[in-house]
């Protein structure tokens, strides 16, 4: 199964074994299907709101599992839930040992708050994981994820095509804090990761015309420091 370096990458950072992974937003449910088939998670649910969607996934599913023996690993360990991401259920009253993580991508940054903020305040005092990859606005994330009270497990930065991705993987029970420009995501002997300082640098250039002393725009520059310098060359 052919996955975009996006997903491949939300794909590699799960490294342990789940009870249930939530594919929130899934869309063609193409990283959940990755997941199930490389059995990351006793239970695989693609959750979605758009119905003709789900619909589709559903079938799609069924028939790409239907030669499966009645033994098979692949027999009832996925759902289909056609809800907002903001109205997962999680039931602690089945196990309250078990291991959630969600993961919610290709969503702009203030609903990905939105719906984290609505999964935590239905689920107070459980343990959960998330896997977050905004489509922008990643300094407000990381900023709104501190004060929900999460800790960081681990980040990536991709590029896909023209895009840069932040993949932020978060937890209630981390103790690590989460940088509001990033931490361990950054490799600055990758011209990649220059080329996004750069453009995060003259984004909030050009939004900060009038807030010389944007708290983003000073963030940035400080890891601009950090950047090798270039040798000078002599004549």
């Amino acid at each position: 199964m052919k996955l975009s370096k996006r997903l491949r990458q939300i794909d590699n950072m799960i490294t342990q074994h789940y009870d249930h992974i939530w594919d929130c937003c899934c869309d063609h449910g193409q990283l959940g299907k990755s997941l199930l088939q490389r059995q990351a998670a006793n239970t695989i649910h693609f959750v979605d709101i758009v119905e003709p969607l789900m619909t589709n996934l559903k079938i799609e599913l069924e028939d790409e599992f239907a030669e499966q023996t009645p033994n098979s690993i692949f027999q009832e360990n996925w759902q289909v839930h056609c809800i907002s991401a903001a109205d997962i259920s999680i039931k602690k009253a089945i196990d309250t040992t078990a291991r959630n993580l969600l993961i919610i991508s290709g969503v702009g940054g203030d609903l990905l708050i939105d719906l984290v903020h609505a999964i935590l305040r239905m689920h107070p005092n459980q343990e959960l994981e998330f896997i977050l990859c905004p489509v922008y606005h990643n300094y407000k994330v990381r900023q709104a994820l501190t004060d929900m009270g999460l800790g960081l497990i681990n980040e990536n930065l991709v590029k896909e095509k023209k895009h840069f991705y932040e993949i932020i993987h978060v937890s209630t029970q981390a103790n690590t804090a989460i940088s509001k420009t990033g931490s361990i995501m950054w490799n600055f002997s990758r011209i990649e990761d220059k080329e996004y300082l750069k453009q995060c640098i003259a984004h909030y250039q050009r939004t900060s015309k009038n807030k010389p002393s944007s708290n983003a725009l000073l963030d940035y520059q400080k890891l601009n420091i950090r950047l090798p310098k270039q040798p000078h060359s002599s004549l």
